[in-house]
């Protein structure tokens, strides 16, 4: 089966220009892509990852991928996919920011053999671009007739857009240009939202490059929207988005979410996210079909992209911390590390003195509202120490409950974690 055949059959090709020439190329070539990453923030998160494990995938059917890094077109905005004006950043802000996407895509790329990616940067040239150069050299090419028929420029007409935000696809064209004459890239990748982009960047090539761009044809290519069953965008859960960056999202709350796919999404997204082959996606789909409830399908997509993302041993972390809590393992057999992951979020006190009467560290913690509940929550059996029922009042804490020298956890009831930290002195 071809890189084609399989983009196609994995449901990922959706606007594509000369399609049958651009199958040939992918089938029967090698080629130069790239897809542009814009700096608004100091991480990609999960919607970013399909578009990096598309150029995953092309890498390791022979293409050759360039990670743009838009440090030039991320001082700007794009106004794809919104409904009202950026707020601008800092040149030190997005030069910060900048650094940072960097690092993480170099994470999932090979950057060795002849294959290699390569990172770029567009602040590289657009940067040292005077506006008459900008004016003359390229905004000749693009009639404002033109501009405005675009979908990310027509929807905002209503409510407002700037003259920056409206130049953001002369940009974005400036950069395909330039990796075609100078890196001999011939097809730009994005989600959906910037297909008015790709075709203006293809516009502006053919009407620079008249022989060449016959010669060598350029194409363009977006993958499809990642929505979930409900109608939402794909990696958001209580409003919160899902980071790359484990300091912002563990791997155990990548983990999770994964794990709680909705039931109609998961073989899609088993699709559209892993490099699972047909055999086991048919495997998976019978399982859910026979055996619903052990949620087979789940595991294997919360397995697949925790380990893209952040490796074998995190995924190992997330899969304990999950065990510990749900799957009946004990709470002590966790290292402190993923105590802090997988309690990340839950009510913390630190505790002062070398040992503490049980009674009297509920109530300083906060986990009880006086000494008397305190005491009832005890004698009827609601508090738990690392896992463990404690239903004595003259229970003493102290360092040998303490999991891997760091912790306690402390549990009221079925659901209502705590966690008590020693203070070393």
């Amino acid at each position: 089966m071809g890189i084609w055949e399989e983009l196609e059959e994995r449901g990922l090709v959706n606007q594509v220009t000369e399609r049958e020439g651009l199958k040939n190329q992918l089938n029967n070539g090698q080629l130069r892509f790239y897809c542009g990453f814009d700096p608004t923030g100091d991480s990609l998160h999960i919607g970013h990852l399909l578009t990096i494990i598309l150029m995953r995938r092309m890498q390791l059917h022979g293409h050759q991928p360039i990670a743009l890094v838009g440090g030039g077109t991320g001082m700007i905005g794009d106004p794809s996919g919104r409904n009202a004006e950026r707020s601008l950043n800092e040149p030190e802000i997005v030069e910060g920011f900048s650094q940072k996407i960097r690092s993480q895509l170099e994470k999932y790329l090979d950057f060795d053999g002849a294959y290699g990616a390569e990172i770029v940067n567009n602040h590289d040239w657009l940067g040292s671009m005077t506006l008459i150069s900008f004016l003359r050299d390229f905004g000749k090419h693009f009639s404002v007739n033109y501009m405005l028929a675009k979908e990310s420029v027509e929807s905002r007409i209503q409510e407002g857009i700037s003259f920056t935000e409206f130049s953001y696809q002369i940009m974005q064209s400036i950069d395909f240009y330039y990796l075609y004459k100078n890196h001999q890239c011939t097809l730009q990748i994005g989600g959906s939202d910037q297909w008015g982009n790709i075709t203006a960047g293809l516009e502006l090539i053919r009407r620079l490059e008249h022989e060449d761009a016959e010669k060598s044809p350029a194409y363009g290519m977006t993958i499809p929207l990642v929505t979930k069953a409900d109608g939402t965008k794909f990696g958001k859960t209580a409003g919160y988005a899902i980071w790359l960056d484990p300091e912002k999202t563990s791997p155990y709350e990548m983990y999770q979410f994964l794990l709680n796919t909705d039931d109609r999404d998961v073989l899609k997204f088993i699709r559209y996210f892993t490099f699972i082959d047909q055999k086991e996606m048919k495997e998976l789909e019978e399982k859910m079909q026979t055996a619903p409830e052990k949620r087979e399908a789940h595991r294997r997509l919360a397995q697949e992209i925790t380990s893209f993302v952040h490796g074998r041993e995190a995924l190992n972390q997330a899969e304990n911390i999950t065990k510990a809590l749900f799957g009946g393992g004990k709470l002590t057999a966790l290292t402190a590390d993923e105590i802090a992951q997988g309690f990340k979020d839950v009510p913390s006190y630190t505790m002062e003195a070398e040992e503490q009467n049980l009674v009297d560290l509920l109530v300083q913690s906060g986990i009880a509202g006086s000494k008397r509940q305190a005491r009832e929550d005890v004698q009827n059996g609601a508090i738990y120490i690392n896992g463990e029922r404690e239903q004595r009042t003259e229970k003493t804490v102290a360092n040998d409950d303490l999991i891997d020298n760091r912790f306690i956890i402390m549990r009221r009831g079925k659901k209502k974690y705590f966690l008590i930290l020693k203070n070393y002195r």
